[in-house]
């Protein structure tokens, strides 16, 4: 599989690494869109959300109750409010087949989104 993804997560792409333990890691988005954008995935390719199985139920739970939070508060994000999207199939934006969840924050977000 040609996924850049899970060549970062297996530490064969450099990335700048936020965050990572045994099913997750979360790096800085090369493209970023706030001042803070990370992206946080599982190590395990999942295509999208669309193609998720409720055995992934357990890493999905512990990036939006754990991770996500915890990168908030490193990044000095939970006070002041951070955006979390999850982009699924081509007319939902989602550039990379590998499901994916960008933290972005350190500015006002504004709405809709785009």
């Amino acid at each position: 599989m040609d996924c850049i993804f899970c060549k970062i997560a297996k530490q064969e792409i450099p990335a700048k690494v936020a965050y990572e333990d045994d099913s997750t890691i979360a790096f800085f988005d090369l493209s970023p869109q706030a001042p803070v954008h990370i992206l946080v995935i599982p190590k395990k390719h999942i295509m999208s959300l669309q193609d998720t199985e409720v055995a992934d139920g357990n890493v999905l739970a512990h990036i939006m109750v754990e991770v996500i939070p915890q990168l908030a508060k490193k990044f000095n994000l939970a006070d002041s409010g951070y955006r979390v999207v999850i982009n699924t199939g081509d007319e939902g934006g989602q550039t990379v087949k590998h499901l994916h969840v960008h933290l972005l924050g350190g500015r006002s977000m504004q709405w809709p989104p785009g």
